[in-house]
Parts: C-alpha cells; structure tokens; sequence
C-alpha cells in the first residue's frame, strides 16, 4: 500500500513493513486501536466517544482472552451474557458496548485500513465481523432509560431548594467558611431547573452567557441565557441555543449571586458562572454529591437525580399551559417525541385535565336544552 495515499488508521501508517516484532499479538492489536483511534478523529468524533469505545474493545478482549483475528460471535455471546446476568448493565450500555466492538471489527475488515492482509501475514488468519443482527441487543423503544427516573413534584422542588438555602444559613451561622461553595451549589441548583439545563451545560456556563430579552424588559440583563455547551451530535461542536427567561425569580437569584456572592469566591480573570475552590469549574461529582446529600437528607426518592431537574422544568411548565413546542426549542430538542418522554405530569395535574374536560363537554351538552328553556 502506497503509505503517502493509505487512510487515516490504516495497517501501513500504524506497522512498519519488513520490521520484525518482539510481542507481535500485542503490539499488532495496539497498533489496531491506535489506527482505529485515528480513523474516528479523521471523522471529528470527540476524544471522549473515542476513548469510551476503545475502552468497550480492550474490555471485550479481555474477557474473550483472545486477540481481534481470534474473535468469534460465540464469544460476544459469553461477553454479553455476562454483563447483563452477572454485572446487571442496562440495555443502553449493553448495547453500546456490542457497537463499540461491531464499529471496531467493521474498521478492521475494511480491506481500505489493510488489516485482514497483515493479519493474514502474521498470523495466518484474520478478523472477522462479530457482532450481527442475530446476536446484538435491538433498539426497539424510544426511551430506554431507568423508568424510575423522573421529575421532582412542585413540593419536592421547593422543599429541595429550601433546604439547600437553609444549608447555607447553617453553615453560615456555625462561622464555617463552606457557606461560599454551599450557595453557589444552592444557586446552581436553581439556576439549572430555572433554565431547564443539563449537568454540563450548567457547569460550563460563563458570566457573560446572558442577555437582555428586548420583549421582556422585566428580566434585565438576565431575560435570555445564551448556552454555548450544549450537547452535541457525533462529528459535531457542542451545539448552541438561547433559552429564554420564564420566571421572575431566575433573574433575582442571579443578580444576587453574580454582584454579591460570587466576587468572594472567584478568583480574577475567571469567567466561570460557577467557580470551585480548588479548580476554574465547579465538577459534576461535586455537583451530583451535593444534591444526593440534599435529597436523602429530606428523604425523597432516590431515582431523582441532577437530571430530573431538567425533567421537572419541563414538566412543571407543562402542567402550568406552556406551548410543548417552545419548551422543545427551550431544551434544544430536536423532536417532539424527546420533550414528550421528559414529561412526567403528575396525577393532580392530569385529574384537573379530566374534570376540566368532562366539565367543559357536560356543558356544552346542556348549553341547548338551557336555551330550550
């Protein structure tokens, strides 16, 4: 293979030929995950796809005790058995590692990379395709997440954000310096139900992401948040959209915690809505740990996570009459069908729906014979 034309991640660029190895079965299989490595960022995967899948690889050749060209769907049968009987993972995970591996041997029977040929060289044989239709899980649900996951009810949510200010009162008061890092973690909180933000693109949000709504003026410099980290499809940037203010209490909260609070705690030059201590950004596991001490504390349902935040902006608005399409555009979905599997209205809210209906069909019965009379 002319090596000046050969593809990102081909056998040519990765193996030098003629070269004798010491450790050949090794060293051929890293040389493989390097190329495939370099065949996805050809593509604009982000190094966090790439790396989880590689990952999924090393994992399956692990359990296999076998190296690529000695894999068999027999053996990604056992892999398979074994994380859902024994390891208990969910569907989707089960399912993304079985594409992980499919992705994998497809890049290597690809006679474009020179794979099959330079295993055919070494070792007298070559990777096949493992991973089939009659062997792999199938998605066949729209929503394959935990089912008990759901959004907080109107009264969890307020009793989560009291408590959250509550913390720093107390910690306050005890002239403990942690006060700072509780009512940033307190304004996130509520920042992100606010908005309707996932975990990250609340962490990544800077200072300088919010603008003045010209068709709400009440808000001031916080009618509208500019989400710049948004999350992003393969091959893609983080993807961008503007949420816009719905509740007069956001921008209070941020006024206070960008003028007041914050100063005492971010270091200059930083422009990081959300500064840590130790480090420019707040992190997730600070973030999940917090609001998991918050929510066990108050007892409430451990399925309710820093996502259902999220779920319960939607949701809460949902049930107060907002159009399901502007809140689609608001959390950046691009179908219909998303928003609606975010919705957990509660029982209240669709009783009230059904009285409502009966009621209005019940006079709309009797409007004729009222006339009649």
């Amino acid at each position: 293979m002319d090596v000046e034309r050969a593809a990102p991640g081909s056998a040519a660029l990765q193996l030098a030929d003629g070269v004798r190895l010491l450790r050949p079965d090794e060293q051929v299989f890293t040389a493989m995950l390097d190329g495939w490595r370099n065949q996805q960022l050809a593509r604009n995967l982000s190094f966090g796809t790439v790396e989880s899948r590689q990952r999924a690889v090393r994992a399956f050749a692990a359990h296999a005790q076998a190296l690529p060209w000695r894999w068999t769907p027999q053996l990604v049968d056992e892999w398979c058995t074994d994380l859902r009987a024994v390891r208990r993972v969910r569907r989707s995970t089960l399912r993304g590692y079985q594409e992980a591996v499919r992705l994998f041997c497809a890049y290597l029977t690809d006679p474009a990379y020179g794979w099959v040929g330079e295993c055919e060289k070494r070792f007298g044989t070559h990777p096949v395709q493992v991973v089939h239709e009659w062997n792999a899980a199938v998605h066949v649900a729209a929503a394959e997440g935990d089912p008990a996951k759901r959004a907080f009810t109107l009264d969890e949510m307020q009793a989560l954000l009291d408590y959250a200010d509550e913390q720093v009162t107390r910690i306050r008061a005890a002239g403990r310096k942690g006060w700072l890092p509780a009512y940033r973690d307190a304004a996130l909180f509520k920042v992100a139900y606010g908005y309707g933000l996932r975990r990250n693109e609340t962490r990544m949000l800077d200072v300088a992401d919010f603008g003045r709504n010209p068709h709400a003026d009440e808000f001031g410099e916080y009618g509208v948040l500019y989400v710049r980290h948004g999350k992003a499809m393969k091959g893609s940037p983080p993807k961008r959209r503007s949420v816009l203010t719905v509740w007069a209490w956001v921008p209070e909260v941020l006024a206070e915690w960008v003028e007041e609070i914050r100063p005492l705690l971010a270091v200059e030059g930083n422009p990081a809505l959300w500064p840590s201590e130790r480090a420019p950004r707040v992190g997730l596991a600070q973030l999940n740990a917090r609001l998991s001490a918050y929510r066990d504390a108050l007892g409430l349902d451990a399925a309710l996570d820093s996502h259902s935040l999220r779920r319960s902006y939607v949701t809460h608005l949902i049930e107060a009459g907002w159009d399901p399409l502007f809140l689609q555009q608001q959390v950046g979905h691009e179908h219909a069908s998303t928003t609606a599997i975010y919705t957990c209205v509660s029982s209240d809210f669709r009783t009230r729906t059904l009285r409502q209906a009966l009621d209005a069909t019940m006079d709309a019965a009797l409007r004729p014979a009222r006339r009649a009379r």
